[in-house]
């Protein structure tokens, strides 16, 4: 993976976070960690039905099933080599959370800063300890000199490097600071020695690395001064003043927007200005800014359109030199944007609907990112919280899942294998009963439990966990009816993708992937009772071997493995409890002797994705072409080892009307792939305005899907005719776009109710709290963008960036009117 940073933050509380735009990030969750002094309260079940307009599925696929009996005597004797690689480690300190950050791919390296603090009126009081392991978390060494005791503040965690630069920062506590300022402690040898840094401002946000150049450094400070460093943090210049979000561009390119009356609040009235030398010169790319965001190579804009408080969606692919109006609905002051996947070839854009509706419609853009079209209505994404169970299926190309409200207001998951263009239900586990919201015991679908299932306090410790590495495989919580249930829900196992499921585990667990899928770990998920036990399976899903970890059983909190699922080490994190005291103690397992040999040739068979007959020539095309991987047979216990490459071999398809979306001003029909005409856009002449010119589109309703490879076919006639005639909008006040040198306006301090966690490449978070009088843990869990290793090879297929984190809200939104565009 080349990931250098892997951050897990046990933090002091749950909250949600107010700013502009989202930072576009992919579902990697590994762990939870939760202490509890009190029982959840239960939700009621609420009987409800399937929707009608849910689709059969179109592809008949079977599991691929070994025999179990075989697998499961594959498992035996391993007690006596998991005890031999068991290792625990006890923190023996009064800390009230633990911030673990994973320090280079492959090294051992993890850092882990415990935190205790108390909050006395206005200041704060509190004591931090460094620890650092070599070996993957068996042993720590206490490191806590190398920062000088200083109180390191647990809101902006442990920043890591990107790649494999072993640049590690931390940001020492504001009011230990000489004059008010914060200090850095420094590593560029992976936590082995750290210098110390003062600072010249206080920083606002987690400071951020240059993500192609490690030794360039930004933050914004509590006065909204954007501040730069060149050389890793030694000197600092001050970029600019009234900066109220800044995001990394492509590779030096910086965008902040600013606003010279002094006060970010001031929605629709900010400028989007760029530099690309470091702000030696500023220039004004666009005004009359609500928020701004960045995925794939597009730039976009939310821009008040001047007619009372709607605003539009504008998009750049030139870095914002060029901007076109995307063909979405305008939204009012009462509705959201939120860009929930991109990459290089296209957009998923979630438009709210008017009103307290809880949806609103996902439409997906063509290669740029202004053409969009309709791909799924009712769409479930609360506005008050922010909740959407949006998952990019990493371990398939084209797979995505989600959930929508249906008119009876009941929550069902839909999923779609070509990228948007189809959504349908899940089938349910053959041989499988339905539960007790279905009318029909035989007929109903499996339900995928997300961030709508937690927000709404369901049982459900961990969401969708997919690696790109362990391919087709996804587990998740989930139930069997017509609707969701907020039922005990169980942990389902799908080997394909999402075409078919096997119910793994009864009632809710912590799970993890390690060994790129060659081996699943699971915890039960308990709020009341410790544990001593942990589960494992080496084929996917079907068979578990069951370990006793521990013979004083601890109150779990969740379960730690380094991001990539590449390694074979798990750490199992909780506490003891004494009479007088509580600590942190982590078990790690090493499961590499479980798995005695090397994994070879004849350990691995040919699979067709989105196929259930290999020799079928017609079979598996999705999005062009076919793609056969060879994966590990499931009665092989060995090791994939962590220079397991995923191994593809794809072959184009002749293009059929399943390699296109229904056009701009179409639509499908429930339970019809034929793209009809949008009632409201019936008999109308469809022009946009695109580069400057009035474009006429005339099309029979189809469009090929960004990023399809099919070639030759059927291809339905599509045209864009120039009409000849400019079309400038004047949104963003071209005649602003001027060069300028970096503002040197007197700086104004204003207060801005914010608090930003962001991470470099790799980043997960772990939340808690501290409360006098006794220790009330509560979780909220987040994982930001990682660079996902390609499903194909080079040059066939980029995977998509998805915008949501592992709670599943949307990183900065509190309020139904945020713009969530990264």
């Amino acid at each position: 993976m080349g990931l250098l940073g892997h951050c897990i933050l046990l933090f002091l509380f749950t909250f949600t976070v107010g700013l502009d735009f989202d930072q576009g990030v992919n579902s990697r969750g590994q762990s939870v960690f939760v202490r509890k002094s009190k029982i959840e309260q239960g939700v009621e079940t609420v009987k409800r039905s399937l929707s009608e307009w849910l689709a059969p599925q179109k592809h008949k696929i079977n599991r691929r099933n070994a025999d179990q009996e075989d697998t499961c005597k594959a498992l035996q004797g391993y007690v006596a080599k998991l005890a031999d690689n068991t290792h625990s480690y006890a923190f023996n300190d009064l800390s009230g959370s633990v911030s673990l950050a994973w320090v280079g791919d492959g090294t051992g390296v993890i850092l882990a800063l415990t935190t205790f603090q108390v909050p006395f009126f206005m200041l704060r009081f509190g004591q931090s300890k460094l620890y650092r392991s070599e070996d993957y978390g068996k042993t720590f060494d206490d490191v806590t000199n190398l920062i000088n005791n200083t109180f390191i503040g647990a809101e902006f965690g442990i920043a890591i490097g990107p790649e494999n630069s072993g640049k590690v920062i931390l940001t020492g506590d504001v009011s230990g600071g000489t004059g008010g300022r914060s200090r850095l402690f420094l590593s560029s040898d992976f936590g082995n020695h750290f210098s110390y840094q003062p600072l010249p401002f206080i920083p606002l946000m987690q400071i951020t690395y240059n993500p192609h150049d490690s030794n360039v450094l930004m933050v914004i400070s509590n006065n909204n001064e954007l501040w730069l460093s060149e050389n890793f943090g030694e000197n600092w210049k001050k970029i600019h003043d009234m900066v109220c979000l800044v995001k990394w561009g492509m590779k030096n390119t910086i965008f902040f927007t600013t606003n010279n009356n002094g006060s970010c609040n001031e929605r629709g009235m900010l400028d989007l200005r760029r530099t690309t030398d470091y702000g030696k010169t500023v220039k004004t790319v666009a005004s009359k800014i609500f928020s701004f965001g960045l995925g794939g190579r597009f730039l976009f804009a939310s821009v008040m359109t001047g007619k009372g408080t709607l605003r539009m969606i504008h998009v750049s692919v030139d870095q914002g030199e060029v901007w076109n109006m995307a063909q979405l609905p305008p939204v009012g002051h009462e509705q959201f944007y939120s860009i929930l996947a991109a990459n290089n070839d296209m957009v998923f854009m979630h438009v709210d609907e008017p009103g307290d509706t809880e949806f609103g419609t996902i439409y997906v853009s063509d290669d740029r990112g202004t053409v969009y079209s309709k791909s799924l209505e009712r769409h479930l994404y609360t506005t008050t919280g922010g909740d959407t169970d949006f998952t990019n299926v990493t371990s398939l190309r084209g797979v995505f899942i989600t959930s929508i409200l249906a008119e009876d207001d009941s929550v069902q998951s839909v999923v779609s294998f070509d990228q948007g263009g189809e959504w349908l239900p899940l089938l349910k586990p053959a041989n499988f009963k339905c539960d007790a919201t279905s009318k029909d015991p035989d007929k109903c679908s499996l339900h995928i439990h997300a961030a709508y299932s937690t927000a709404m306090r369901v049982n459900v410790p961990m969401l969708p966990l997919t690696e790109p590495n362990a391919v087709g495989l996804i587990i998740a919580h989930g139930s069997v009816g017509d609707p969701i249930s907020v039922i005990k829900p169980d942990v389902y196992v799908s080997d394909d993708g999402g075409y078919t499921w096997l119910k793994a585990l009864k009632g809710p667990h912590h799970y993890a992937i390690l060994d790129s899928g060659g081996l699943i770990v699971a915890v039960e998920h308990s709020t009341t009772q410790p544990i001593h036990q942990i589960k494992f399976s080496t084929d996917e899903g079907q068979c578990w071997g069951v370990y006793n970890f521990t013979k004083e059983p601890i109150h779990f909190t969740g379960l730690a493995s380094e991001p990539g699922a590449r390694s074979m080490n798990v750490s199992i994190w909780g506490y003891r409890e004494s009479i007088i005291s509580q600590y942190w103690v982590s078990v790690t397992i090493d499961f590499r002797e479980l798995l005695t040999r090397d994994c070879d040739d004849k350990d691995y068979v040919q699979w067709l994705a989105h196929s259930d007959d290999i020799s079928d020539p017609k079979d598996g095309c999705m999005l062009g072409y076919k793609e056969r991987f060879l994966r590990l047979r499931k009665d092989s216990v060995c090791w994939n080892g962590r220079d397991y490459q995923v191994n593809t071999q794809p072959t184009p398809c002749p293009c059929t009307l399943d390699d296109f979306l229904c056009d701009f001003g179409y639509y499908r029909k429930e339970n019809s792939s034929e793209c009809v005409e949008q009632p409201d856009l019936k008999g109308q002449v469809l022009e946009f305005c695109l580069h400057g010119k009035e474009e006429q589109l005339q099309t029979k309703g189809y469009r090929k899907i960004p990023g399809d490879k099919c070639e030759g076919g059927e291809m339905p006639e599509r045209k864009e005719i120039d009409l000849s005639k400019k079309c400038v909008s004047d949104l963003l006040s071209p005649e602003l776009l001027s060069e300028s040198h970096t503002s040197k306006s007197v700086p104004i301090v204003v207060t801005v109710v914010i608090v930003m966690l962001l991470s470099v490449v790799g980043g997960a978070f772990f939340i808690k709290k501290y409360v006098c009088g006794g220790r009330f843990l509560v979780h909220r869990y987040s994982v930001l963008q990682q660079h996902a290793e390609a499903n194909g090879i080079d040059g066939v297929d980029e995977p998509l960036d998805t915008n949501h984190i592992q709670n599943g809200k949307r990183e900065f939104h509190d309020d139904s009117d945020e713009d969530l565009l990264e």
